[in-house]
């Protein structure tokens, strides 16, 4: 296997060449940015011959191609995204990107429901995504899920891509470079832009599949249908998907002792007899759709709305919580207990003191026989299942056009995303006997407000080609709001405070005789917004923008932008950005660029409240994340949130040595200041909560968090793009191959926010290295691609630990092999099969280490681990094979 993928990475640098994913063989738009950023690509998803390259992403030109951009732009091809057998745009974008990264989060809380992937090694909120042309919200999630899941998008409140179904995309443009100056907050690490479809048609797509280890069935159905005439078009787009549970860990030790020592209660562990708790994707179905269209008000105007409505529903294993305590021999022969979770070493006295009785007080109990066990709730023990119901509304009206030489474009937008949370299989220790078994958390929900007005002027001043003029401004509103849960979701019930018992010693007579253990409040797992914790946190902001852009002389591109934008939580933010294009060949350009930027914390950042419970060691531990503004939090030391500040450069050139083939090299640099991230957990003591009795949901020995701006990153990198079109006999060929080299260190950073763990994979949870080889050959009816890729080095010192500094594992570079093949039929059909990750890589599995234990009775670690819990760059479910048919009208 290895002799065969080093053979095709050879033979990828020896073409150094393109296929359809990057290549100039992509569709493109003639009208003007902003105006042209709405009228993206509008090609058919299923068209296969090249129609242009124009680029609309980081110019407001209109004349700019891959060639000739003075701004690094890739052009994804809709029929490159609809090729993926993912039907999740982030997992699609990771096939494709070389420095897109998102984790597999398994079990991650919320962040499963909501990924956070990263660009360039910076977080989801650091990229900006726009959809044609507008500003995409973002979701209702935090992300303050801990560990290597959430891994660099930690803290981050980013837009959810998974909403937008692919077929509706003409195509995708990744700027990547900042562009702040040009499209506001965000946009620090570069901008995604999808441009929809506008041709006319009917198109099906059927999509069915299952992982080689026999689960993860995966179903997706997609339609898109199209009229378009000279009064204007409509495009519509409807996909449904739904996709199974996948399982790539062990049981528990714990799990497995307490089958064989019980074995008449074995069938009552969860999940028997598979494991108690599932390392792999989480079962999950849902519905995405979106409507473009547009109606001609003249020859030169128009009236425009898209809109774009998604629901999707996860349900999440969470850890097994045992209900007898063992121990386990692990592969150095130490022997390890296996705790129970702490609620079954309680009993709880169901039988209150007697009124008025002095030797047995108001408020005690006697110790009887009138008792409840949470074994006889869950004798096996029991693993809560979390749900996650998403919902995304998003909506654009505008009305652009142009007169002679100026063009405009007024729009609004409308946004909300909606993630509703609940969980089953669960319990509220502190009701005993009394508690629920099913919670209803509340709801998240981010609401988002912007009005834009562009205009863009070309100006001849006899310069080598008109002085583009770009003017406009935006106002922003976002609102992030936090609903109550069910009053036993986050509720202190009797049980929170210690028993006094009393034992009857005579008719009458009672005597003190101990207490049971207080128990922790809210759900197991996670805990509920609290009325007193829920409500609304908005933040308003107003811009304005200036750009101008020209050719000095034949051979020089130059450009300039600057924006303001004030807001009324932290004030006013200055950005600008310099950009220039010189061609010394025909065959040679040479491009720089330098600019600043910024990410304005949101209200979300600043307010989340949420509870929920981590392992620590194997044992159960609630953590809470606190408001900056709260009592809480301030006593912990938190202050009110700034910006992120960026300064960015860039240099490449790009290179036509032959005809059919480009070459694009460009290196780049991101000084980012003023890092918000979410600090170390603060261990709560008895004088913690005596001062802050806010803390009784955490508990004494719980956690506490809270976001600060508390480090500085320099991230180094160079991405490298080649494209080769050719002919062999009657067969197209197509060759590409995208390099990125993404290399980031931590600066300065308060040691409160960042641990050795957290900085070793600020640094290093990424490979420093992704190569992506495509080759694509068609003849006639019948086409075969190849992609393979490859994965560096990675590390995950936060699940996995490390010693002075160095991690305890470290996970090896790997190839993978995806292959399909695809045959037309009866002009409209085309039937495919393919494979991804074809040789089945995986992950390096777990090494045995002090921290990290593993067990030869199950093969894994404590919890069942047997795999890097985020699943590494590329997953570690394995190959996975599938069937396509795809009907066009």
């Amino acid at each position: 296997m290895i002799r065969h993928t080093s053979s095709t990475v050879a033979m990828a640098f020896a073409f150094i060449a393109g296929a359809p994913a990057f290549a100039a063989d992509q569709t493109g738009s003639t009208s003007a940015a902003p105006t042209a950023l709405a009228d993206a690509p509008q090609n058919s998803a299923a068209s296969d011959e090249p129609a242009g390259d124009i680029v609309v992403l980081g110019t407001r030109r209109t004349d700019r191609t891959l060639t000739n951009s003075a701004s690094p732009v890739d052009v994804i091809s809709a029929a490159e995204l609809t090729a993926q057998p993912a039907a999740n745009m982030i997992d699609q974008l990771k096939n494709i990107v070389p420095s897109f990264y998102a984790g597999q989060n398994s079990i991650s809380d919320a962040s499963t429901f909501v990924r956070s992937p990263s660009l360039r090694g910076l977080s989801g909120d650091q990229v900006l995504v726009m959809v044609n042309g507008k500003r995409y919200n973002r979701s209702a999630l935090v992300q303050v899920y801990g560990g290597s899941d959430t891994g660099l998008g930690r803290g981050a409140q980013g837009p959810d891509i998974s909403a937008i179904p692919s077929l509706a995309i003409s195509s995708l443009q990744v700027l990547r470079e900042g562009a702040t100056a040009q499209y506001g907050s965000d946009a620090i690490a570069g901008v995604l832009n999808y441009g929809l479809r506008q041709d006319q048609g009917i198109e099906i797509v059927g999509r069915t599949g299952q992982y080689y280890d026999g689960d993860g069935e995966s179903y997706q159905i997609a339609a898109n249908a199209g009229l378009k005439g000279d009064w204007g078009f409509v495009n519509v787009t409807g996909e449904y998907v739904d996709e199974g549970q996948t399982s790539r860990g062990v049981t528990r030790p714990a799990a497995a002792n307490f089958a064989r020592n019980f074995p008449a209660l074995a069938s009552q562990l969860p999940n028997a007899p598979g494991p108690v708790q599932f390392w792999g994707n989480s079962p999950s179905h849902g519905f995405k759709s979106v409507v473009n269209a547009a109606i001609n008000v003249s020859d030169s105007s128009k009236i425009y709305a898209f809109a774009n409505f998604a629901r999707g529903k996860g349900d999440q294993s969470f850890q097994y919580r045992p209900s007898v305590s063992s121990t386990a021999v692990d592969t150095n022969g130490v022997v390890r207990p296996q705790n129970a979770n702490a609620v079954y070493n309680n009993t709880f006295f169901l039988t209150p003191c007697p009124a008025g009785n002095a030797t047995c007080p108001t408020g005690g109990f006697v110790r009887d026989a009138n008792t409840f066990r949470f074994a006889t709730l869950y004798p096996a023990g029991f693993t809560p299942r979390f749900v996650g119901k998403t919902e995304q509304l998003y909506g654009v009206l505008g009305y652009k056009g142009t007169t002679g030489d100026f063009s405009y474009d007024l729009s609004g937008t409308l946004a909300r995303n909606k993630l509703s949370l609940s969980m089953y299989n669960s319990a509220n220790f502190s009701y005993g006997p009394a508690t629920q078994t099913s919670f209803d958390f509340g709801d998240l929900i981010q609401r988002e407000v912007n009005v834009n007005a562009d205009f863009t002027y070309a100006a001849d001043l006899g310069l080598a080609a008109p002085l583009t003029i770009s003017a406009g401004g935006e106002f922003r509103k976002e609102t992030y709001e936090q609903t109550a849960g069910d009053p036993q979701s986050y509720g202190t019930g009797p049980y929170a405070v210690a028993q006094q018992l009393y034992t009857l010693t005579a008719p009458g007579t009672y005597t003190f005789s101990g207490t049971t253990a207080a128990q922790g409040v809210g759900a197991s797992g996670y805990a509920g917004t609290s009325a007193a914790t829920a409500g609304k946190f908005s933040q308003q902001a107003y811009a304005a923008y200036v750009g101008l852009e020209t050719d000095l002389t034949a051979a020089l591109t130059v450009g300039a932008a600057g924006r303001y934008e004030h807001y009324n939580t932290f004030g006013d933010a200055w950005v600008g950005k310099v950009n220039a294009l010189y061609k010394v060949a025909d065959f040679l350009s040479v491009r720089g660029s330098i600019g600043t930027g910024f990410h304005a914390p949101s209200p979300g950042q600043s307010n989340v409240s949420i509870v929920t419970t981590a392992f620590v060691a194997g044992l159960a531990r609630q953590s809470g994340t606190y408001p900056t503004g709260t009592a809480v939090a301030r006593y912990y030391g938190a202050t009110d949130l700034t910006p992120e500040k960026s300064t960015n450069y860039g240099v490449g050139f790009i290179l036509e040595p032959v005809a059919g083939m480009t070459i694009t090299v460009d290196g780049y640099r991101i000084d980012l200041r003023n890092r918000i991230g979410v600090t170390q957990p603060f261990s709560v003591n008895a004088a913690d909560l005596a001062a802050q009795p806010a803390l009784l949901p955490v508990g004494i020995g719980g956690q506490v968090q809270y976001f600060t701006n508390g480090f500085q990153t320099r991230t180094r990198g160079v991405d490298v793009v080649g494209t080769w079109r050719t002919r062999l006999s009657e067969a197209l060929l197509n060759f590409s191959l995208a390099y990125n080299y993404n290399d980031t260190k931590v600066g300065d950073f308060n040691a409160r926010v960042i641990s050795p763990a957290q900085l070793i994979d600020a640094e290093n949870l990424a490979p420093k290295h992704r190569v992506v080889f495509n080759a694509n050959w068609s003849l006639e009816n019948l086409t075969f691609n190849v992609r393979e890729n490859y994965y560096s080095s990675f590390t995950s010192a936060q699940d996995y630990g490390q010693t002075n500094g160095v991690p305890n594992q470290v996970f090896g570079g790997k190839f993978t092999t995806d292959l399909e093949l695809s045959y037309t039929f009866a002009d409209h059909f085309t039937l495919s099969v393919g494979a991804q990750n074809f040789t089945d890589e995986r992950p390096d599995r777990l090494t045995p280490t002090a921290t990290i234990p593993i067990y030869p009775i199950t093969g894994g670690a404590i919890d069942g681990q047997v795999y890097p819990r985020n699943g590494g760059p590329f997953g570690f479910n394995g190959g996975f094979y599938y069937t396509r048919l795809r009907v066009k009208y």
